[in-house]
């Protein structure tokens, strides 16, 4: 009886010992780390209006006449990291509005997936559609912009930020970190898009065929880092490539050349110091591009430059967080996605402040001085100044 007690209890013993080590050494299923997240943001821009005929049809359709209540964004993030070295990332917008008129329809925004190419995930490609790396407020999500609408200078480069193509980033571990820290503490980062990074893409901007055989080619290199009590980052970027205006976007009696391909180049510099407590932000581009010439009516290629500059500060009471802001932009150039590569000349001046009571829920006050000339064929001699209140409700889940 001793002897069949003692061997039970060390088979016993055996099997228990064979299921914890199976439980340790279980591979995690993919969907098993799967996040799905979003946040959806509510505007309102006609408050203490001046002028109800100045719009700004990049940036918020919802701006001047015809302007109510407004969903800005409504998304929803997919991602997951299939493997150690396969990670994917999807999200669509339950928000787009093409037209002033038509809101709220569903586009895809992001569908890509990293690849990396050693353990650490270093050196990694990164395929589909997703945000080309050009300039730090066009990485920047707009869950954590400060400001309502990206600056016109940088933005006008590429069109919801995004195109079809593959990247290659690189940055050691790190600073991999560092990147992803500067947005996880509310600093306002820009996310991990590498220390270096390049590519190619369609040129074209996301959702839209490539319409020639010229893709665009896109390096950038930005270098965050810590000294004493404050963060700094300091980039540069650049890109090149031939874009195609499509006929759809064409006034009747405009003239433009016979094959529409138009030289497409810019290059940039960025500056950064997080908020802890005083922050600073600067970006600035020139190059060439698309632009209507109201002379001689025709789309040519002409130069462009201009960006912005903010200052900023987080303060913090209890469980409450303040960021009030100030920016300066200006931009002189063509925007080559409007109507025959719409003619700007703006500046304007932004006061505002974000208070975030709770990480999930953010309320945006801006107030906005502003001074947009941009005439296309059909709309000639076109200067609009006006003041606005705006005003946007934010909940991240």
């Amino acid at each position: 009886m001793i002897l069949l007690s003692v061997s039970f209890n060390f088979v016993f013993c055996q099997e228990e010992l064979v299921k914890d080590n199976n439980l340790k050494n279980k591979t995690k299923n993919w969907f098993e780390s799967f996040s799905i997240r979003g946040y959806t943001q509510i505007r309102y821009n006609r408050l203490l209006e001046t002028n109800e005929n100045l719009k700004c049809e990049q940036c918020d359709r919802s701006i001047g006449k015809g302007g109510g209540f407004f969903i800005r964004r409504s998304r929803i993030i997919f991602s997951g990291q299939i493997n150690e070295q396969v990670f994917f990332y999807i999200q669509p917008d339950f928000a787009s509005s093409p037209s002033a008129d038509r809101l709220h329809f569903v586009q895809l925004r992001d569908a890509y997936f990293d690849v990396g190419v050693d353990q650490n995930n270093e050196f990694r490609f990164r395929i589909g559609q997703s945000k080309v790396p050009y300039g730090f407020e066009n990485m920047q999500s707009s869950q954590n912009r400060l400001t309502l609408d990206r600056n016109d200078a940088l933005n006008s480069a590429v069109s919801n930020e995004r195109d079809l193509g593959v990247f290659f980033y690189w940055a050691p571990k790190a600073k991999r970190k560092l990147l992803s820290q500067l947005v996880a503490s509310g600093l306002k980062g820009s996310g991990d898009y590498g220390i270096l990074g390049f590519g190619i893409y369609n040129g074209q901007t996301a959702n839209n065929v490539e319409l020639n055989d010229n893709p665009h080619i896109v390096a950038r290199a930005t270098y965050p880092f810590e000294y004493k009590n404050q963060i700094f980052e300091f980039g540069v970027q650049a890109y090149t490539g031939d874009f195609v205006i499509a006929k759809t976007s064409l006034t009747n009696g405009v003239k433009y050349k016979s094959d529409l391909n138009y030289t497409d180049q810019r290059a940039a510099a960025t500056i950064v110091m997080y908020p802890k407590p005083f922050g600073f932000q600067a970006e600035y581009n020139i190059g060439k591009g698309p632009e209507y010439n109201k002379t001689t009516d025709s789309i040519e290629v002409q130069n462009l430059y201009g960006g912005y500059a903010m200052v900023n500060y987080m303060a913090k009471y209890k469980n409450h967080t303040f960021i009030p802001f100030v920016k300066y932009q200006h931009y002189n150039g063509g925007k080559k996605h409007e109507r025959d590569a719409r003619s700007y000349d703006i500046n304007e001046l932004e006061i505002g402040v974000e208070w975030q009571p709770a990480k999930q829920f953010e309320l945006v006050a801006c107030y906005t001085i502003s001074d947009r000339r941009y005439e296309d064929f059909g709309l000639r001699n076109n200067r609009q100044e006006g003041n606005f209140l705006r005003l946007q409700a934010q909940v991240n889940f």
